[in-house]
């Protein structure tokens, strides 16, 4: 089973892993750079970062075919730390990050993504499919009448290559044609070279150049503990988007650790912290990227190109990358959602739409699925306290009443529960609650039941409760509950 699982991973159908991870080499070079300048560092320390973790994580992480790199959420967290205390700080608290990540994969922590709902899942794809697109805007709107040929040219030859061959992915044939038209013709368009400083060797060892004292781990500890959470939150995402693309598991607990490893790897390597890339994930998964040699690959292949073929590289136009990263937003989105949101519980709907505004509009990722999944839990609760019941059945005659209670019982619908109990119509007979169907959840629902007996000892009406089940009956005597419980 363990060969099989090696077998998988690294050495099936190796050309098709090197293609699709090539892809996405591509695809996270013109991202990284402009992370890097979101983040105030030089475009070498992302893409430092980008093949140190691509390499490192290809080994260590959780999710075979996904592609981890410098992202921009992080850049976002990291931009402040680095303005106000330097470089190697930001190096200082990408190492105390990967501490965090590694010990929140060893506690085992990643069970916590069961608690993110299908509908923020689907929320964070499409908000980062925005994100992607509107990223590229800039090249777009700013173009000249040249750019714009240049980029249909690309997109035409990405949707139409396929038709032709899918012997090389379609987004390195539109790299290799523009590439070579742009050199042909000496066309003067924008090219790699102009985003920025590319790296001019490979990556040195050393341990950020910063005092090892209580003061420096003031400065680093709030920022750090922030890289850690949004690079466990967006790779925790795109793991899961993973498994559904591909419809295998993944070990959420590995891909902590591997990332927190990965991140320290790089921070010792001169790069920033990083974390899952969801549009660069996609497109590898896309092009056959199932193993993962294909992150390794896209690790390598970035730092062969950044420096062994830095001076071909530099000649690739910008428009061949906006292209695949146009393709990538398209792909990403998902477009089947529209049409399920009038068929989908509009709770479900609104929280897959809130999901997607506060991402979008934030620019933070982290922010859209931490709203997201507040909001699912609060539409839950509400649903679920709407659920319970309280029936009420009087016999006159025999001078009794019988309130049959069925349902959860727990904070939010704690107070429903007192509410349905009408002490008037009880008066001078005896009250029986029957809580058969009825669990109870926690001290806020075991203090409403001792409210309502309470309440009707108060007013001299003999009251008894019947029917709580052994899980309800022992989490009341745990927290020393008044209410007299007696069995059916």
């Amino acid at each position: 089973m363990q060969f099989s699982s090696v077998r998988r991973d690294w050495s099936a159908n190796p050309k098709r892993e090197m293609l699709a991870g090539a892809v996405a080499t591509f695809a996270l070079i013109p991202e990284v750079i402009a992370f890097s300048f979101v983040a105030g560092v030089d475009p070498q320390v992302g893409l430092f970062a980008s093949f140190v973790i691509g390499i490192v994580i290809a080994f260590t992480g959780g999710r075979p075919a996904m592609i981890s790199a410098a992202a921009g959420s992080v850049a976002l967290v990291a931009a402040p730390l680095v303005h106000a205390h330097g470089l190697h700080y930001l190096f200082a608290a990408g190492l105390l990050a990967g501490l965090v990540q590694i010990a929140f994969g060893i506690l085992r922590l990643g069970v916590l993504m069961r608690y993110v709902s299908k509908s923020v899942r689907t929320g964070f794809v499409n908000a980062l499919a925005i994100l992607i697109f509107a990223a590229q805007l800039p090249h777009i709107i700013h173009g000249d009448w040249l750019a714009y040929c240049m980029l249909a040219a690309g997109l035409a030859v990405i949707y139409i290559a396929p038709r032709v061959t899918t012997a090389i992915p379609s987004p390195l044939i539109c790299i290799l044609v523009l590439t070579v038209a742009a050199i042909s013709f000496n066309l003067p368009v924008m090219r790699i070279a102009d985003l920025g400083k590319l790296p001019d060797s490979l990556p040195v060892f050393g341990w950020p150049a910063v005092p090892i004292t209580l003061e420096t781990l003031t400065i680093i500890a709030g920022p750090a503990l922030a890289i850690a959470m949004v690079g466990l939150l967006e790779s925790m995402m795109t793991a899961s988007v993973v498994d559904d693309l591909t419809g295998t598991p993944s070990s959420k607990n590995r891909e902590c650790t591997g990332l927190g490893i990965a991140n320290m790897a790089s921070s010792l390597f001169g790069g920033i912290a990083g974390c899952g890339m969801i549009g660069q994930t996609v497109s590898n998964v896309k092009y056959g990227g199932r193993g993962r040699l294909s992150t390794l690959f896209a690790g390598a292949l970035l730092l062969v190109l950044m420096v062994l073929l830095k001076p071909w590289v530099s000649q690739v136009p910008v428009a061949a990358l906006v292209a695949i990263m146009v393709m990538v937003s398209i792909d990403t989105f998902d477009w089947s959602s529209l049409k399920t949101m009038v068929v989908h519980p509009k709770m479900s709907s609104a929280v897959m739409l809130v999901t997607v505004l506060v991402t979008v509009f934030s620019a933070n990722l982290a922010l859209g699925v931490t709203v997201g999944v507040l909001l699912s839990g609060v539409f839950f609760m509400f649903k679920v306290a709407r659920l319970l019941q309280v029936k009420t059945e009087i016999d006159a005659d025999a001078g009794q009443v019988r309130y049959l209670v069925s349902g959860q019982v727990f904070f939010a619908s704690a107070d429903v529960f007192i509410d349905a109990f009408d002490i008037e119509q009880s008066k001078g007979m005896d009250v029986t609650i029957d809580v058969s169907k009825a669990h109870f959840w926690d001290i806020t629902a075991v203090a409403a039941l001792d409210r309502v007996v309470d309440r009707f000892n108060t007013h001299g009406i003999a009251s008894r409760v019947l029917g709580l089940n052994d899980a309800s009956a022992t989490l009341i005597k745990s927290l020393d509950g008044s209410t007299k419980l007696e069995e059916i």
